[in-house]
């Protein structure tokens, strides 16, 4: 079933206020936050604070999108997927893996090191 517009507009409105709701308990401020058509990662941050989210995370459930929306955040503090950016994964979303059931290699291409 094809999404309506509107319904695009309202998913992204909620996507990026979840974002915003993210930065502020986590105590980073991103200068920008985007929603586009990306083929290969569902987000990605630059150094310079922007966000970028896949509009493919419109159509994924909550606690993926979340996933998505911490991991990026933490960039912002964070640049690498070392054992400090794992800890702080797991001390935001503790269920964080489970969540993204095996997706997080298109997460700006994570890869665990266990």
């Amino acid at each position: 079933m094809k999404t309506s517009k509107r319904e695009t507009s309202q998913k992204a409105e909620t996507l990026r206020s979840n974002v915003q709701n993210w930065a502020a308990k986590i105590g980073v401020r991103p200068r920008r936050v985007q929603i586009q058509h990306m083929t290969t990662k569902w987000a990605s941050c630059s150094p310079a604070g922007r966000i970028c989210l896949s509009k493919d995370l419109l159509q994924e459930d909550t606690a993926f999108q979340e996933a998505v929306i911490v991991h990026e955040l933490l960039h912002l503090r964070v640049p690498n997927h070392g054992k400090l950016f794992k800890s702080l994964m797991n001390a935001y979303l503790p269920e964080w893996e489970e969540a993204a059931r095996g997706r997080v290699g298109r997460v700006c291409g994570y890869r665990d090191p266990s």
